[in-house]
């Protein structure tokens, strides 16, 4: 059974189908943010993994690979949001890029405080650096700087799932209602989970947290490594 499931070119498409597709059903009935529907979807597949004894490579060679050949036009259609708030974009865009320094700067500054009070080793503590970048950014940064892959890549899966989960809730608790804003930090902390939390909340939302990821990655992926000495 193991071996005719692994050798299949599309089960490990259609479990993660089907498990997200019981995420967003669970998300619907029970209408909060807390039920993120890739979060279900992963608390299914792992369970469903290990009792079928498969291990991560196989079920990615056997279809799962396939949904990350959709993350480059995905992220390409982010471009269309932010084109309608053109704009919004040139009427604030000293804000705006002011917004996402200052988020990735105090990403930079806490890390290093962080991993000061928690005794962490330089690897570890590089590792963690990338948290708010897309993943393909911060795998490459993380081998650059001489870090753990595996701790940047459940950090970046962190971030962007705590952020799609509370974003709203921190908005309303910070009283900030000005949709850029809203958007500018959202996607400068989150990255793309992050933003697809704001496109739900709004387009002008959406739009500046897909240009917030673009940003913030750059910014990091310069100043990153200026911090990387410092622990």
């Amino acid at each position: 059974m193991r071996e005719f499931l692994t050798s299949s070119s599309y089960f490990g498409l259609v479990i993660t189908i089907f498990a997200f597709e019981i995420g967003l059903w669970v998300r619907r009935k029970l209408k909060h943010s807390v039920f993120n529907p890739m979060l279900i979807a992963i608390a299914l597949l792992i369970p469903l993994l290990l009792a079928l004894d498969i291990e991560p490579a196989s079920y990615s060679a056997a279809g799962a690979d396939h949904l990350s050949y959709l993350l480059t036009p995905c992220t390409v259609c982010l471009a269309v949001p932010l084109y309608r708030q053109l704009e919004a974009l040139k009427k604030n865009l000293r804000a705006i890029l002011g917004g996402i320094l200052s988020g990735v700067m105090a990403c930079m500054v806490c890390i290093p405080v962080m991993a000061l009070l928690m005794g962490l080793s330089h690897e570890q503590y590089v590792s963690l650096l990338p948290k708010s970048i897309t993943t393909a950014i911060g795998i490459g940064m993380t081998e650059e700087m001489g870090g753990f892959v595996s701790i940047t890549i459940v950090a970046i899966y962190f971030t962007g799932t705590l952020g799609n989960v509370i974003a709203d809730s921190l908005c309303r608790l910070f009283r900030l209602t000005d949709p850029v804003a809203r958007g500018v930090a959202i996607g400068t902390a989150s990255h793309a989970m992050g933003t697809v939390r704001a496109l739900e909340m709004g387009e002008t939302e959406g739009a500046m947290s897909g240009l917030s990821i673009a940003i913030t990655g750059l910014l990091t992926a310069l100043i990153a490594p200026m911090f990387a000495g410092i622990v």
